[in-house]
């Protein structure tokens, strides 16, 4: 499993450290009534002294990397490879988790993998494998995080990648990562980047949901790939989320999974 976990992990660091040297600008003019565009020039990003607010969400990303093997669980769409040691024909070197969840495991048969995190799965595969292959050594790579995906940073309780399993609104999200905290606002903005790399920033203002008083266009339903912030004494103010350094991978990554 150290190897798999070190190619994926590696690769996207790298991504991140690229992204950190470049900084691209992915801010172009667009109207919208409900999503603001972001222009700030990536030139201007990559001379001008990184914010606070900058560097929390900077270290935030960071963190959600590295931890993100261990943590992310599994969704359709992904794509995993399973090695048995001295046993190339029951090994897969690549397969697709389904839309039901599911992979097709020659010894085992359908096997339900949605939900659970890839050291869960490998200790999964060497006990049932191990009924047919005496002490087998297996190793599970992830390849690829396909299955939608949005990310949450900010003043929340535990910053990270939130994973799509059904239709989920900004708060269904916020909630999923333990809530605000107490130092939080109940201002969030919503990143949205679109295939021609415009980002745009839509405001919510959750103090009137969780009062009851917002519409729908008020606690609206997500897309893959959103990245939401929430303000508070980590992040007061960023209008220009977008030039941070790195985010630009963070978008690819919560998009494509590489």
């Amino acid at each position: 499993m150290q190897k798999g976990k070190s190619k994926f992990v590696t690769a996207i660091l790298s991504g991140f450290l690229c992204a950190a040297v470049s900084a691209p600008a992915l801010g172009a003019r667009h109207g919208s009534q409900q999503f603001s565009s972001d222009n700030r020039s990536g030139a201007a990003a990559a001379t001008a002294t990184p914010e606070p607010e900058e560097t929390v969400i900077r270290t935030q990303i960071e963190s959600i990397y590295r931890g993100f093997y261990q943590s992310y669980r599994l969704g359709a769409g992904d794509a995993i490879a399973i090695h048995i040691d001295k046993h190339p024909d029951d090994s897969l070197e690549r397969v697709v988790v389904s839309p039901a969840g599911q992979i097709y495991f020659a010894l085992l048969g359908n096997v339900q993998v949605a939900g659970k995190t890839v050291p869960e799965l490998q200790d999964y595969f060497t006990a049932s494998i191990s009924e047919y292959i005496k002490d087998p050594k297996v190793t599970l790579s992830l390849l690829e995080a396909n299955s939608a995906k949005v990310g949450v940073l900010g003043d929340v309780r535990a910053p990270g990648v939130v994973i799509l399993s059904h239709p989920m609104r900004v708060l269904d999200a916020i909630t999923a990562v333990g809530g605000i905290t107490d130092t939080g606002s109940k201002e969030v903005s919503v990143l949205r980047q679109y295939p021609d790399g415009r980002v745009q920033t839509r405001k919510v203002n959750l103090k009137q949901v969780l009062a009851g008083k917002g519409g729908p266009e008020d606690n609206f339903y997500l897309s893959a790939g959103d990245t939401i912030i929430v303000h508070g004494n980590l992040i007061k103010k960023l209008q220009t989320v977008s030039s941070v350094m790195g985010i630009a991978t963070f978008f690819a990554f919560l998009s494509t999974g590489r």
